[in-house]
Protein backbone atom coordinates (compact mmCIF):
# COMPACT_ATOMS: atom_id res chain seq x y z
CA UNK A 1 0.00 0.00 0.00
CA UNK A 2 1.13 3.48 -0.90
CA UNK A 3 1.75 5.94 1.30
CA UNK A 4 -1.26 8.09 -0.83
CA UNK A 5 -3.51 4.77 -0.64
CA UNK A 6 -2.47 4.99 3.13
CA UNK A 7 -3.30 8.40 3.93
CA UNK A 8 -6.59 8.15 1.96
CA UNK A 9 -8.13 5.05 3.59
CA UNK A 10 -7.17 6.83 7.35
CA UNK A 11 -9.24 10.29 5.79
CA UNK A 12 -11.81 7.92 5.01
CA UNK A 13 -12.11 5.73 8.42
CA UNK A 14 -11.62 8.74 10.24
CA UNK A 15 -14.68 10.58 8.02
CA UNK A 16 -16.89 7.34 9.04
CA UNK A 17 -15.79 7.98 12.99
CA UNK A 18 -16.85 11.43 12.04
CA UNK A 19 -20.36 10.98 10.82
CA UNK A 20 -20.94 8.11 12.92
CA UNK A 21 -20.45 9.73 16.37
CA UNK A 22 -22.22 12.83 14.65
CA UNK A 23 -25.34 10.75 14.07
CA UNK A 24 -25.32 9.13 17.57
CA UNK A 25 -24.94 12.94 18.92
CA UNK A 26 -28.20 14.47 16.90
CA UNK A 27 -30.53 11.80 17.73
CA UNK A 28 -29.05 12.27 21.98
CA UNK A 29 -29.58 15.71 21.32
CA UNK A 30 -33.05 15.55 19.62
CA UNK A 31 -31.96 16.09 16.10
CA UNK A 32 -33.11 14.08 12.74
CA UNK A 33 -30.21 13.27 9.92
CA UNK A 34 -32.33 15.55 7.75
CA UNK A 35 -31.11 18.82 9.70
CA UNK A 36 -27.50 17.95 8.08
CA UNK A 37 -28.92 16.76 4.91
CA UNK A 38 -31.36 18.82 3.62
CA UNK A 39 -29.02 21.58 2.19
CA UNK A 40 -31.54 24.71 2.92
CA UNK A 41 -31.48 23.40 6.77
CA UNK A 42 -29.04 22.85 9.22
CA UNK A 43 -27.32 22.91 12.10
CA UNK A 44 -27.47 26.82 13.23
CA UNK A 45 -24.51 27.97 16.34
CA UNK A 46 -26.50 27.43 18.98
CA UNK A 47 -26.79 23.73 18.45
CA UNK A 48 -23.68 23.47 17.58
CA UNK A 49 -22.54 24.89 20.25
CA UNK A 50 -25.24 22.34 22.41
CA UNK A 51 -23.03 19.56 20.52
CA UNK A 52 -19.54 21.18 21.47
CA UNK A 53 -20.63 21.13 25.14
CA UNK A 54 -22.26 17.63 24.89
CA UNK A 55 -19.21 16.11 23.81
CA UNK A 56 -15.63 16.70 23.78
CA UNK A 57 -15.11 15.08 20.18
CA UNK A 58 -17.30 16.79 18.50
CA UNK A 59 -15.34 20.14 17.52
CA UNK A 60 -12.65 17.33 16.35
CA UNK A 61 -15.08 15.45 14.01
CA UNK A 62 -16.84 19.13 13.09
CA UNK A 63 -13.37 20.14 11.67
CA UNK A 64 -12.52 16.55 10.32
CA UNK A 65 -15.90 17.20 8.25
CA UNK A 66 -15.09 20.62 7.13
CA UNK A 67 -11.63 19.88 6.32
CA UNK A 68 -12.53 16.69 4.03
CA UNK A 69 -15.51 18.78 2.54
CA UNK A 70 -18.00 16.36 3.71
CA UNK A 71 -19.38 19.38 5.52
CA UNK A 72 -19.67 23.16 5.21
CA UNK A 73 -21.95 26.26 5.78
CA UNK A 74 -24.82 26.54 4.09
CA UNK A 75 -26.42 30.50 2.80
CA UNK A 76 -27.85 30.62 6.03
CA UNK A 77 -24.46 30.12 7.90
CA UNK A 78 -26.00 26.15 9.09
CA UNK A 79 -23.76 23.33 9.47
CA UNK A 80 -24.57 20.74 6.52
CA UNK A 81 -23.49 17.47 4.95
CA UNK A 82 -21.95 18.18 1.24
CA UNK A 83 -22.66 15.73 -1.54
CA UNK A 84 -19.68 13.82 -0.45
CA UNK A 85 -20.92 13.68 3.03
CA UNK A 86 -24.28 12.52 2.46
CA UNK A 87 -22.79 10.25 0.03
CA UNK A 88 -20.83 8.45 3.12
CA UNK A 89 -23.56 8.78 5.34
CA UNK A 90 -26.40 7.08 3.29
CA UNK A 91 -23.13 4.51 2.69
CA UNK A 92 -23.01 3.70 5.91
CA UNK A 93 -26.76 4.01 6.84
CA UNK A 94 -28.75 3.61 4.11
CA UNK A 95 -30.52 5.58 1.84
CA UNK A 96 -33.33 5.58 4.10
CA UNK A 97 -31.60 7.12 6.55
CA UNK A 98 -32.27 10.62 5.90
CA UNK A 99 -35.31 9.81 3.48
CA UNK A 100 -35.41 13.83 2.88
CA UNK A 101 -31.98 14.19 1.49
Amino acid sequence: MTDDTSAAAGIQRSLRQCISHMAALLYRHGHVLETVTVPHRGLDHGAILQLSQASNDWATCQQVLERSEAASYNESGRFVLTALGRELLFDMFGSGAADCA
